[in-house]
């Protein structure tokens, strides 16, 4: 896909259909875009490549794009496998070309590629700029957003921020629509990627974000997903509330995690409960829905209620899976709820306990309410109790 985002700036990305999952763990029903882009000017930039199982497209887009002219510069904002295949491809169609990249990911290139020529990179740092003649970039270390060695550019003639891997998005652009005029909700899957790929980094965003707080962006060109357009209020704000983990949504997250039904019966209860209150529910039953989508629910709303079953003296794996992405994302600053089902000795509870007290700013709230295998109507005070606390705040 060849498109035009200004006269002289043009989108050369690919779409990825191939693929059930992103990076083995993520679905895809709409696929991914993996997004680059070339500068024509007095020199040519040639801005991030693509992940190796869409290089012949991309290859062409670039061949086609260049029109027999060859580029100066090849700019890497992020050495991710699938931003970066085509870096030794470059460097030997294009001899004279230079690699522009933080000095960690000049360090980092002999881990991904063999034979990369010596002095065939130009180290740039906070604050360098890029002439290319009409067009100027100037680069913003984003360390840990979300690898050591990523950077972003400022285009200041065209006010356009080259993101990486920020304010990116599940999806082909192809499926999901080219930017952010066609995109019909940008941040459903824009909150899943963010969540589960850059939310354990939500510090680095937020110094990113004050980095570029001076500038006039009027356009955000990331690696994932479409073009960014117009009012960028939204996404801009989005980021800041994301990265601050502060819930973005009122509302309440029910998961649970069922072996035969009777734990599953209890939390859809519970949330009938909670919406005769008049409170928003979100559901997810841990055992058959999408995990990371769970991520993002729990990161979305203020408050977490689990209801578990207990599982050989412990917690049945699919919470305790649940839990630990939690951990790995660095969820914080939450009120969790806990329903917890044991036949004869019930040990969810404690479990879920232990886990939730090793995060920041986690607020248990009472009551614990322990069922014995099936929801009886002498269980439905308790699940009362703990809607009622709930309800509280």
């Amino acid at each position: 896909m060849i498109k035009q985002i200004t006269s002289s700036i043009l989108y050369i990305g690919t779409d990825d259909l191939s693929g059930d999952k992103f990076e083995g763990q993520y679905v895809v029903p709409e696929g991914m875009s993996y997004n680059s882009y070339l500068i024509i000017d007095q020199k040519i930039a040639v801005l991030d490549s693509c992940d190796a199982r869409t290089a012949l497209a991309w290859r062409d887009n670039l061949l086609t794009a260049l029109k027999g002219r060859e580029p100066d510069y090849f700019v890497v904002h992020h050495l991710e496998p699938d931003h970066s295949s085509q870096i030794a491809w470059m460097l030997e169609t294009f001899p004279g070309v230079k690699l522009v990249a933080t000095a960690k990911a000049l360090a980092m290139l002999p881990q991904f590629f063999d034979g990369i020529p010596a002095g065939c990179g130009i180290a740039v740092k906070e604050g360098d700029t890029l002439e290319l003649g009409r067009h100027t970039l100037r680069f913003f270390m984003a360390p840990m957003v979300h690898w050591p060695e990523v950077m972003v550019s400022y285009e200041e003639s065209s006010q356009i921020l080259f993101s990486a891997d920020a304010f990116g998005k599940f999806g082909a652009l192809g499926r999901c629509g080219f930017d952010s005029n066609e995109e019909q909700d940008w941040a459903c899957e824009a909150r899943r990627y963010y969540f589960n790929i850059c939310g354990k980094y939500g510090g680095p965003v937020q110094t990113l974000l004050g980095k570029l707080s001076g500038l006039q962006v009027d356009t955000i060109c990331p690696l994932h997903g479409p073009i960014l357009r117009d009012d960028l209020s939204e996404y801009l704000n989005l980021y800041n509330t994301w990265s601050r983990y502060e819930p973005e949504t009122p509302g309440v997250f029910v998961a649970c995690a069922s072996i035969h039904g009777g734990t599953l019966a209890a939390a859809r209860r519970f949330a009938e409960i909670l919406e005769a209150k008049g409170i928003k529910v979100a559901f997810s039953d841990l055992t058959t829905d999408d995990p990371a989508e769970a991520v993002e629910d729990a990161f979305r709303y203020g408050t977490l209620v689990l209801a578990a079953c207990s599982y050989d003296a412990g917690l049945f794996p699919p919470a305790a899976e649940f839990i630990a992405h939690l951990q790995d994302k660095a969820w914080q600053k939450r009120r969790v709820g806990l329903i917890e089902n044991g036949s004869w000795a019930p040990s969810a509870a404690r479990v879920m306990k232990e886990r939730f007290a090793s995060m920041k700013e986690i607020t248990l709230l009472e009551p614990v309410v322990t069922l014995r295998t099936t929801l009886k109507p002498t269980d439905l005070p308790a699940l009362e109790a703990l809607a009622d606390a709930v309800a509280a705040e």
